[in-house]
């Protein structure tokens, strides 16, 4: 029964597939990244803020990337092994796969959600929080008000790509959309209406994230290709132990990127400090709120990517599943050159309107230093965007063959050896520039590697191999 359902991924057209699947997912990652996005911006537009305040935002934000790394490390895997579960007509699988997936949400939630409480001062000090005092005093406040929301945070996106995995990414979509949409009505009442600064847009936060998690509890009982069952429940380390690591990359691919801002948040605070400019008390704060602009500016454009590459995880696994490698390898080429597209279109805005991005957050109640610094970050952040949107396809496509190792291996590569390692040698040399530049480096050298195995990958997905490597992760 559930095999005639999805029947459809192994017929339909891929271009088409790509759009039905991709497109949903796109608008729930952009809705998800808005959260913070949204937050930064009301929150720099508001005078009584500023840029203590935007500084504040970017200490926080690493903190709900390691919770959403937890998240979709649960969903995606989960996603992906359903598929080639029912691809490879194991349905019993997928159900009992689901259920433990949503019992080990809510327990991952909930220990989250008490680590940041005990160790508030402790991590918002890791990621750069003693900029100044005032930084400080107001991260502590966005923070403790964001930590009350994390288990609904992870339990709703957990369950966005299992929601797709079940052939509804459009519920999926609208789930995290009405969330955010949610999120952006009450950033305003709360920050302007009644000036709750720092403590506003994280209840507005709060608020949205509840919906979705509402929204996805109301679907799991109303599933369509797979039906739940009571004894669906269960945690079942079996399970655990093959669905993981299908999500392994998309942990590593976040929690690697919240080593990379660590090292990046303290050596801006720390070659902030030794600059001539930044140095000074009333400037301070400056390089911190600017680097966090630019990286949420990129979270848009790796949401965008992000999506498109995970919403062909279904399709890919469950035609992978079906023995179809020739319709995986003609998906594999559509979704890396929509990559380098969007990642052209993303560096023609950043090299071209650098001004105009960062006008969107309040850039016009700050001073020229601010404004310029601001420019200069772009321009050299973004410059090797196009690379940075290919390696971010190649990870994810890997992690819907089933293949975890060389996922995760290239993501390790990427943010950890190359993005932590970069972030923390290159500011002995050049100082600020130096930070700026870790990124282009880090993403100009991954994507030799990345060629490497899409070489490899292509090669094999003219096999029969292929289908059986990848049917292996589900057995």
């Amino acid at each position: 029964m559930e095999q005639q359902k999805n029947a459809f991924l192994t017929q339909e057209g891929l271009g088409a597939l790509m759009r039905r699947y991709s497109v949903p997912c796109i608008i729930s990652l952009l809705a998800a990244a808005l959260y913070n996005i949204v937050d930064q911006i009301f929150i720099a537009n508001a005078g009584y803020l500023g840029s203590n305040g935007n500084a504040a935002n970017t200490v926080v934000f690493p903190l709900t990337v390691a919770a959403l790394a937890v998240a979709v490390m649960i969903g995606d895997g989960c996603c992906a092994f359903v598929s080639i579960s029912l691809g490879a007509r194991q349905e019993d699988r997928a159900h009992r796969s689901i259920g433990c997936a949503v019992l080990l949400s809510v327990i991952c939630g909930a220990a989250l959600t008490a680590v940041y409480f005990v160790f508030q001062n402790q991590l918002l000090t890791v990621f750069g929080g003693r900029v100044n005092g005032e930084t400080f005093a107001r991260a502590r406040e966005y923070f403790a008000w964001i930590t009350a929301g994390i288990p609904f945070y992870v339990f709703g996106q957990a369950m966005n790509p299992i929601i797709r995995s079940d052939g509804s990414p459009r519920f999926a979509m609208v789930s995290t959309l009405a969330g955010a949409v949610l999120n952006v009505i009450f950033d305003p009442v709360f920050i302007f209406g009644c000036r709750w600064g720092m403590m506003g847009a994280a209840v507005a936060t709060d608020m949205g994230q509840l919906l979705t998690a509402g929204l996805s509890v109301w679907y799991l009982f109303h599933m369509k290709t797979v039906r739940l069952r009571r004894s669906s429940f269960r945690l079942s380390p079996a399970l655990m132990a093959k669905f993981l690591p299908l999500g392994i990359c998309s942990f590593l691919s976040q929690i690697s990127l919240v080593a990379s801002m660590a090292a990046v948040n303290n050596m801006v605070r720390r070659c902030g400090a030794l600059d001539p400019v930044f140095g000074q008390e009333q400037y301070a704060q400056i390089p911190m709120a600017v680097i966090g602009i630019v990286m949420k500016v990129f979270q848009i454009v790796i949401s965008v990517v992000v999506g498109m590459a995970a919403g062909c995880i279904p399709v890919v696994g469950y035609n992978v599943g079906a023995g179809r490698n020739d319709r995986a390898r003609g998906l594999l080429t559509r979704l890396l050159t929509a990559e380098a597209l969007v990642g052209a279109a993303a560096l023609a805005v950043a090299e071209l309107l650098p001004r105009q991005l960062i006008a969107v957050f309040g850039a016009a109640g700050e001073s020229a230093v601010y404004t310029d610094f601001a420019v200069r970050a772009f321009r050299i952040y973004l410059c090797m965007v196009v690379p940075a949107c290919v390696n971010k396809a190649a990870f994810i496509f890997l992690q819907s063959l089933g293949r975890p190792v060389e996922s995760t291996l290239l993501s390790m590569l990427r943010e950890v050896v190359f993005g932590v390692g970069f972030a923390l040698l290159l500011p002995r040399f050049f100082g600020l520039n130096g930070v700026l530049y870790s990124m282009p480096v880090s993403d100009v050298l991954t994507l030799a590697a990345s060629a490497v195995v899409l070489r490899r990958t292509y090669r094999e997905l003219r096999t029969p191999g292929a289908a059986l490597t990848a049917a292996g992760a589900a057995g």
